[in-house]
């Protein structure tokens, strides 16, 4: 099939065959300002959280794999949040709830400079996150609302420029900053981002929402309760246990950890959300999220690429700092610095890819940068070393960067090439909590990954060292080993009755069985990647002509 010309004036629906080009109101950029900022406040906020996880581990004293939970807990509540937001957004009108929800956000970056425990940290990601979710699908529908024609495709298009824009700036900032002052003033940003698209939002246009618009609750319930359940499983499966109950666990289920338990009950509640959404749609009834928009199997496959697209990018933004700062001991602009050439890449594919759709199906793109990915993630595995400055691990980084960025403009422009127009708003919502759930997900199992791995091969090792006697082994605690310095772990075994030369041998086995996980996270990872192209493979081949505008995919990314 070939898609005609287009007919039509951009987002009214006018004749562009007639003479009315002139009747399409140009407004001024100032209200997109604010919008554009507020997409940087999103973004900005989630890109300063890996940077901040070492000063969070020294200020608040706890494993990496707890001050991750910021990252965790801010892409759970907009995952679980993203599909109510939207139909609250219809219902309360757009202006107003984004002003609202703005001015929460605001709340939450004073949480995160003035917390005194990591808990405080976390609590204001959650409020954070819960922001966003109603932000994320405000953007479009402002846009929608502000601007026509060829001024609301430019609006929607800047989206993506902010969030790429955002991830750069913010390793920068947040990196020199982290290291001349502390993490918390990265924070001071996000703040004046809320106040400034807070004073803006007075210039934006906007309905006064139909109040007749009723939310399924019972949905909004189901898949809420389905993703925390899951997240928090996936994210505790180290700490409370694979299957049987740990002593960090906060109860038992007849003996066994709570986090499986967590998993199969939010799979459970997950698989009645999508049989009450079909039920209600069979009855007629306004459904909290058009199931019609997955019915097709390249639409399911798109969100599956999607899921571990970004899975693999919250794995790799986690593992990354968290070697450099809490491993290595260096500096957050350290972090910065390695982290660049993986961002500056993945923002010039994502911008540069769209030259390649007029030429090549989204399925012979997508297996293509599968595979490179994969092939990047198994170099990485072989090449790594304690230098990340080192040219074979910035290539790595670099090849997978312009897999990764291909991949995240590419998926999204398959959904919505798939949907009809009037549901554009669902596949926005889909997108949203695939995004964020995958974000969640990928970060957590990374986490207890690594930790899981390091505690078996460090406890391996130490068996088979006979320089580390038994009752060393239990003094110390060896059952359960976290990513540290090597500095720490003297300071722990200097606690103990470790000899010079005992102390001399667990450090020197802990540093090579760090870089050895390190290599084996990469390898499973590389793993994901090749398994990804059983969907990628089912993926549309468009003709040319019928692929749409790349620039109405900037959308809604957090």
């Amino acid at each position: 099939m070939t898609t005609p010309a287009p007919t039509t004036n951009g987002a009214n629906g006018a004749d562009a065959s007639g003479p009315a080009p002139h009747a399409v109101e140009r407004r001024s950029w100032a209200p997109m300002v604010g919008l554009f900022l507020a997409q940087v406040l999103m973004s900005f906020n989630v890109a300063a959280l890996p940077i901040s996880l070492g000063g969070m581990v020294e200020d608040f004293g706890v494993p990496p794999t707890v001050a991750s939970t910021t990252i965790v807990v801010y892409g759970l509540a907009v995952a679980a949040l993203v599909m109510t937001g939207a139909k609250l957004g219809q219902r309360i009108g757009w202006v107003l709830i984004f002003r609202i929800v703005v001015a929460v956000f605001a709340v939450s970056s004073v949480m995160m400079i003035l917390s005194t425990t990591i808990g405080w940290a976390i609590a204001g990601q959650v409020l954070a996150g819960a922001s966003a979710a109603i932000i994320v699908p405000a953007l479009v529908a402002l846009i929608a609302e502000n601007y026509r024609g060829d001024q609301q495709a430019t609006a929607v298009g800047s989206l993506g420029s902010a969030r790429a824009f955002s991830g750069i700036s913010a390793f920068l900032i947040g990196g020199t900053l982290g290291t001349l002052v502390g993490w918390r003033p990265v924070f001071f940003i996000t703040l004046g981002l809320a106040v400034a698209v807070f004073a803006l939002s007075f210039r934006l246009r906007g309905d006064r929402g139909d109040r007749s618009i009723r939310i399924d609750l019972v949905a909004s319930a189901l898949i809420g309760a389905a993703i925390v359940l899951l997240t928090l499983g996936f994210n505790n499966l180290n700490a409370w246990g694979i299957l049987l109950a740990e002593p960090g666990a906060p109860f038992s289920v007849l003996g066994l950890s709570p986090a499986p338990v967590f998993v199969v009950v939010g799979l459970i509640l997950g698989q009645a959300f999508f049989m009450w959404t079909k039920r209600r749609m069979r009855l007629g009834r306004v459904p909290l999220v058009d199931l019609g928009v997955l019915s097709e199997p390249t639409e399911r496959a798109a969100v599956y690429a999607m899921f571990i697209i970004v899975a693999m990018e919250a794995a790799v933004n986690f593992t990354v700092p968290t070697y450099i700062q809490v491993v290595q001991g260096r500096t957050p602009f350290d972090t910065s610095l390695a982290m660049m050439p993986f961002n500056l890449t993945v923002f010039v594919t994502a911008t540069l890819i769209v030259r390649f759709y007029r030429r090549h199906s989204p399925r012979t793109i997508a297996l293509f940068a599968f595979g490179l990915t994969t092939a990047a993630l198994i170099w990485l595995a072989f090449v790594v070393t304690n230098n990340w400055e080192t040219v074979p691990t910035i290539v790595g980084l670099i090849v997978f960067g312009i897999g990764q960025g291909a991949l995240v403009t590419l998926v999204f422009n398959v959904l919505v090439t798939a949907a009809p127009k009037e549901l554009a708003g669902d596949v926005g919502s889909i997108r949203g909590t695939t995004q964020n759930l995958a974000s969640a997900v990928g970060t957590a199992l990374m986490g207890a990954l690594l930790v899981t791995m390091l505690t078996l091969n460090f406890t391996q090792a130490a068996v088979e060292h006979p320089e580390i006697p038994e009752e060393l082994k239990a003094e110390v605690g060896l059952g359960q080993v976290n990513f540290v310095s090597n500095d720490d772990l003297r300071a722990k075994f200097e606690e103990t009755s470790a000899t010079p030369e005992q102390i001399d041998a667990a450090v020197a086995i802990n540093e090579e069985e760090r870089l050895n996980t390190l290599r084996l996270g990469f390898l499973v990872l590389a793993g994901l990647s090749a398994l990804a192209a059983l969907p990628a493979s089912r993926l549309p081949k468009y003709k040319p002509e019928e692929i749409p505008d790349p620039m109405a995919a900037g959308g809604d990314d957090v």
